[in-house]
C-alpha cells in the first residue's frame, strides 16, 4: 500500500468533527512531537496523479486542517470510500476563488504556462472537477509551533522532525508526478522543493521559482510582476528589479520546456 494510504487508513477511522480549539488536544491524531513542535494528522493524503501542475505551500494551517477533517467525516458518513473521502477533504481544504486564484492564474498566463499546455488560460486547469492541478505542502500534515501555525521557523531542513516529512511524504509525491511543473508559493516551500531537486527527485527545469505569492496581501508585488504597476511607482517594500528579472527568467524557462498538454 502506498504511504499516502497507509497513514490515512491508520488514522482515518479516528476522525470526528472538530473545532480549531480542540485539534491540538486530540492526542489520537498526533503524528509526531519534538519539543514545542507538534505534527497532527489531517486528511491531506490524496495525490492527484494526473496533475501537470503542482502548487506547493508550506504546511496546512489550523483552519485548513479543521475543514479537511470535517469534510472527510461527512464523506465517510455518506458511505464514500477512503480514497473518495480523502479526495473530498483535499478539495475542500485547498484554496479557491478570490484574489489568490485570480492572481495565480494571471501570473501563470503571463509567463506562458497556458500556452505551454495548449490552453487559452490556466483558469481552465482550476475548473470544477479538473485533475490538472495537485495542491500540496512542503510539510504534508499540519505543523504547529507552540500551538501556532508553522510559518517557516525553525528551518525545516535543519529540524529532523520536519526534514523527515519532506524526504518521505513530499518525496513520494515527487515520485508520483515526475513530469509535472512544480510551483512553490514562497521561499520556504521553494527550499523544500529544491532539497528534493538536489536529490534528483524533481527536475530543476520544472521548478517555477520567483513567482510572487498570489495572496491579496501581496497585491503590489503581483502588480509589478504583471506589468500593471510601473517599477518607479512601487513602494520601498517592493523590489521591482528582482520581480521583473524573475518574470523574464520564468518566461524563458517555460518556453524551453517540453511537456504534455493539460
Amino acid at each position: 500500500m502506498a504511504q499516502e494510504l497507509s497513514i490515512a487508513s491508520e488514522y482515518f477511522h479516528q476522525l470526528s468533527e472538530t473545532k480549531a480549539d480542540q485539534l491540538l488536544d486530540r492526542s489520537e491524531l498526533s503524528l509526531a512531537r519534538d519539543g514545542n513542535i507538534d505534527v497532527v494528522y489531517a486528511p491531506f493524503d490524496h495525490v492527484e496523479r494526473k496533475a501537470c501542475l503542482v502548487v506547493v505551500g508550506i504546511t496546512p494551517g489550523m483552519t485548513q486542517a479543521v475543514n479537511a477533517i470535517n469534510a472527510a467525516v461527512r464523506a465517510r458518513c455518506a458511505g464514500k470510500t477512503l480514497q473518495a473521502s480523502l479526495a473530498d477533504a483535499k478539495l475542500t481544504a485547498s484554496f479557491s476563488g478570490g484574489a489568490i486564484r485570480n492572481n495565480l492564474v494571471s501570473m501563470l498566463d503571463a509567463i506562458g504556462v497556458a500556452t505551454h499546455f495548449g490552453l487559452q488560460s490556466t483558469s481552465e486547469m482550476f475548473r470544477p472537477g479538473s485533475t490538472d492541478v495537485h495542491f500540496t505542502s512542503a510539510l504534508r500534515y499540519p505543523v504547529f509551533v507552540s500551538g501556532k501555525n508553522y510559518n517557516g521557523a525553525p528551518n525545516m531542513l535543519k529540524t529532523p522532525i520536519l526534514r523527515s516529512m519532506i524526504e518521505t511524504h513530499l518525496a513520494e509525491e515527487a515520485a508520483l508526478l515526475p513530469n509535472a511543473i512544480w510551483l512553490p508559493l514562497g521561499p520556504k516551500a521553494e527550499m523544500a522543493i529544491r532539497h528534493l531537486s538536489d536529490k534528483g527527485l524533481i527536475s530543476e527545469s520544472r521548478i517555477l521559482a520567483g513567482l510572487p505569492h498570489p495572496s491579496g496581501a501581496n497585491a503590489e508585488r503581483v502588480a509589478v510582476f504583471l506589468g500593471r504597476k510601473k517599477p518607479e511607482d512601487a513602494s520601498a517594500k517592493t523590489n521591482p528589479v528582482s520581480l521583473l528579472a524573475a518574470s523574464v527568467q520564468l518566461k524563458k524557462q517555460i518556453a524551453s520546456l517540453k511537456g504534455a498538454a493539460a
